[in-house]
């Protein structure tokens, strides 16, 4: 499966449900799969090699839009602080 996203401007916590830690951060992204799916994806980190020119990708890494009404209700709320 291939997905394109687009970071918006959202973070969240997500619960860990055992309390082994205080949750972990994530930037909500949102796009679609190749079939016209809309997905909602929660990304903690993303990185690239060093050894590459970063300069595009770290232009383009800070742009990031609103999130749409939908972001939230693929995901259950206990999942999220």
């Amino acid at each position: 499966m291939k997905i394109t996203i687009e970071s918006t401007t959202e973070m969240v916590t997500i619960v860990d449900p055992l309390r082994r830690s205080d949750g972990v951060v994530c930037r909500v992204w949102e796009g679609e799969t190749e079939g016209g799916v809309k997905v909602s994806v929660l990304i903690p980190r993303i990185a690239a090699l060093k050894d590459q020119d970063l300069t595009q990708f770290d232009k383009e890494l800070t742009e990031m839009k609103p999130p749409s009404v939908d972001a939230f209700r693929v995901f259950p709320l206990r999942m999220i602080i």
